[in-house]
Parts: C-alpha cells; structure tokens; sequence
C-alpha cells in the first residue's frame, strides 16, 4: 500500500490499546480502507497537535478510540462561552419525518455552530485536528454541536446514524462521531458504550456492564456508527450517563459519507 503525503506516522505510532492487541499499523490501515484519503496535514502546527495525543484506548472490535488532549482549554473555554447564550432544549431525529422533536430520552440543552463561525479560524483548526484524527476529509463533517448536561441530564442509548430517509439525502448516512469533552470536574455524565465488551464500569453512579468514558477536558472519544461491511453497526449504541454533580460540556462533530457543504 502506498503512503499517501503528510501523513504523521510516527505521531500515529505512539498508541495504547486496551489489552485487545490490535497494533497501531492495523488501525492505520483501517482508517485507509474505509476512506480515500486525502492529504489533510497542511502545517507543522498542525503535525504538533497529532505528536500531543498521548494514548489511544482502542476497542477493535467495536472501533472506539479514545484520544487524550485533543482540544486545548482555550478551545474548550471558547466553546463553551459561544454557545452558552444560545443554548436551547436538545432534540432527537424523528425516524418517521427526519426532523428533530423533543424526547424525554435526551434532557441537555445545546446549539450548532453557524456556517459563518465554521469560518474562524480558530474552529477551523479545530475541523481540521478533528480531521486528522479520523481520516474524514473536513467538508464531509456536519456543524460542531456544543452540549451542556446539568445535574441530572442525560442521553439514553441510542445510534448516530439514520434510521430515516430524509437525512440520508444530504452528505449520505453517518458513518463517525467526535466528541471532545469542554469541561472538567464533572461527577457522572460518562460516555456508555453498552456493547463494548463484558466487563462493568460506574455510569451516573450505578454499575453497568460495557464501556465508560469519563468527561476530562481536552480528551475525546471516536467511534464508528458504519461497519466495514458499509452498513451501519448496531453495536455502536451509545449513551450519555446521568451527571451527579457539575456540568459536562461537550462538542460533538458528526461525520458523514460524502460532503455536507
């Protein structure tokens, strides 16, 4: 297989995996299969940012990442102060209609960054860190979502990708997520992985079996909601576990098969 240009290896090489034994070679070439890539890396700023990603919890089988100081605290702070005055009640996609309509299964209040602040340059380096990262070429990502769950918020299980029609029109089904975590000192509020393995972790407070992932600033959790068979993977349930105490913030990139814009 050929190395396509700018590609960071060795940045990429430094990963820890969860016990599974699945090298960071097979990860790499994972990633080149499931997408034509492109060469994202532009800058040595940028090439920096890939050498600050200290550990990689890699569940193979279910193609989660976890991904230490992905965004900085001027980032996330940044984030958090935009979106904080425009927040508003969360919704989930209707399966039926393809719109977004309020559920009691997600309680957090969040907004999505304009087509204008996608222009910043600051979110800018932002798309382009979240792009190095996945191998999803930055035009084929939705609208960062920021999310703020207060004490007893949360988000039941559920899949990212579309069990509906209509979305499906525009940039094609979803086939990753990206979720940065925006704040620290956070009781609860874990990302809930139910299918990722046998064993049990604390989500909002109670034991249950799977994978949890604590909130800390700056970190982030990838995962794929489409299989290498192309389909979408039903064992990419997910869920955002009850907040004890504090506030989780979050920013979430969406990642679909083709262009959005």
């Amino acid at each position: 297989m050929e190395q396509p240009p700018g590609v960071p290896v060795l940045g990429l090489a430094n990963l820890v995996s969860d016990g599974t034994g699945i090298s960071s070679l097979k990860l790499l070439c994972f990633l080149w299969r499931k997408f034509e890539y492109r060469a994202m890396v532009q800058s040595t700023c940028e090439v920096m940012w890939i050498y600050q990603v200290v550990q990689l919890v890699l569940s193979w089988k279910l193609q989660i990442a976890i991904l230490k100081h992905v965004g900085s605290p001027e980032e996330c702070d940044y984030l958090r102060a935009t979106a904080k005055p425009r927040l508003q009640v969360s919704t989930v996609v209707d399966a039926k209609t393809g719109k977004g309509i309020a559920s009691k299964v997600r309680t957090s209040s969040g907004m999505f960054l304009s087509a204008e602040e996608r222009k910043y340059p600051m979110i800018q380096e932002i798309e382009k860190r979240i792009s190095v990262y996945s191998q999803v070429p930055v035009e084929n990502g939705e609208r960062i979502q920021v999310l703020r769950y207060e004490k007893n918020q949360f988000y039941r299980p559920h899949h990212d990708y579309f069990s509906d029609t209509f979305n499906v029109k525009f940039g094609g089904q979803r086939v990753a997520t990206m979720l940065i975590y925006l704040s620290d000192n956070v009781e609860g509020g874990e990302t809930y992985f139910p299918k990722a393995g046998s064993g049990e972790c604390s989500c909002g407070g109670k034991m249950v079996r799977g994978l949890c992932v604590k909130p800390l600033k700056g970190d982030a959790v990838l995962f794929w909601s489409m299989g290498l068979d192309g389909q979408p993977d039903p064992n990419s349930l997910h869920g955002g576990c009850e907040v004890l105490a504090g506030e989780k913030w979050s920013a979430t990139k969406w990642m679909r098969q083709s262009t959005t814009s």
